[in-house]
């Protein structure tokens, strides 16, 4: 089902669809087979409809606003292509990586191009305040992945340190995403500050739901592996949670000093399960919702702050 605060932006995502799935003069088969395979394979479009919903909030030019719209969604599309193929995944969503198809370096040339795709749909907004802010976030993300290849893999990180994580990985897009309305609106820079915050907040509260849905969602339905991060030796929150109160869990000690095995995931996932850390993590992450919320107070009622609002509830209320 549909979600309602999409209804309200239904014409503007129709709009943005259409101009992902253009294909330029000249460009080779592969890559137009890599879009559509992509853009075909049931991502939520959670950014464009944030980016639209700061442009009607604020007032925004809705052509810029739809060429932003389509420059996070293919800046996200091309960070899973060389996640997926950094962590050796053949499935997401249910649907087969490029990588699981194709050479790494055809892989790796691919997700070059949807880089420099969302670049020039970006630009074409005119807004060098815009573009300066989706290098930035891409600098931030590409700086959390090395962070997380060098030194996050097989070690439990504090708090502070899981939540710098997950701002790069998934918050900083969320919050460009947030504020790009409100910055091609020309709005004044409290508006910007406060919608920028709600997509952190709401970006920190989405990532914390996809690390318990990682234990809890039906395998189906995850479209990869229950326990896919415990397998790469990734200590998400609740597996953090879990170890302040059973640190001593052989399965897990034995996942952490040796690598992880098929076993000893499946009796740390069962585990975690059964624990209180699961409905302790999905705290956390109703905790970040409400800040994301405060965060619109200074904004007067509308049908798309309260669309904010609403899709704020349905990222912790969520099962995929």
């Amino acid at each position: 089902m549909t979600p309602q605060f999409l209804h309200l932006i239904r014409e503007d995502l129709e709009r943005t669809e259409r101009l992902l799935r253009e294909h330029g003069t000249g460009e080779h088969p592969a890559i137009a087979f890599a879009v559509d395979h992509l853009l075909g394979s049931g991502g939520k479009r959670l950014r464009p409809a944030l980016v639209f919903l700061s442009a009607h909030l604020c007032g925004a030019d809705l052509e810029r606003a739809t060429f932003a719209a389509a420059g996070v969604e293919m800046l996200h599309t091309a960070t899973l292509v060389h996640d997926d193929l950094i962590d050796g995944s053949l499935m997401r969503r249910g649907v087969e990586t490029l990588n699981a198809r194709w050479s790494p370096a055809a892989t790796v040339l691919t997700g070059d191009f949807l880089f420099a795709r969302a670049a020039y749909l970006v630009a074409q907004t005119e807004s060098v305040r815009l573009v300066r802010r989706f290098a930035e976030t891409l600098m931030v993300i590409c700086n959390g992945e090395i962070h997380q290849m060098f030194d996050g893999r097989g070690t439990v990180p504090t708090f502070q340190e899981y939540e710098r994580r997950i701002y790069a990985k998934t918050a900083s897009m969320i919050a460009l995403s947030a504020e790009a309305g409100a910055i091609l609106a020309g709005a004044d820079e409290e508006v910007i500050v406060a919608l920028r915050t709600y997509g952190e907040q709401l970006g920190l509260a989405f990532q914390v739901v996809d690390d318990v849905l990682d234990f809890v969602a039906d395998e189906r339905t995850l479209g990869k592996p229950v326990g896919s991060d415990l397998r790469q030796g990734l200590v998400t929150l609740p597996v953090m949670l879990f170890l302040e109160e059973n640190g001593d869990h052989p399965a897990l000690r034995r996942i952490l000093s040796q690598g992880p095995t098929n076993e000893a995931v499946r009796e740390t996932v069962q585990a975690i399960v059964a624990s209180g850390a699961i409905e302790r993590s999905l705290q956390v992450a109703r905790n970040y919702v409400r800040e994301a919320k405060k965060a619109l107070d200074g904004f007067p009622s509308s049908e798309y702050r309260a669309a904010l609002l609403d899709l704020a509830d349905f990222v912790v209320q969520r099962q995929f």
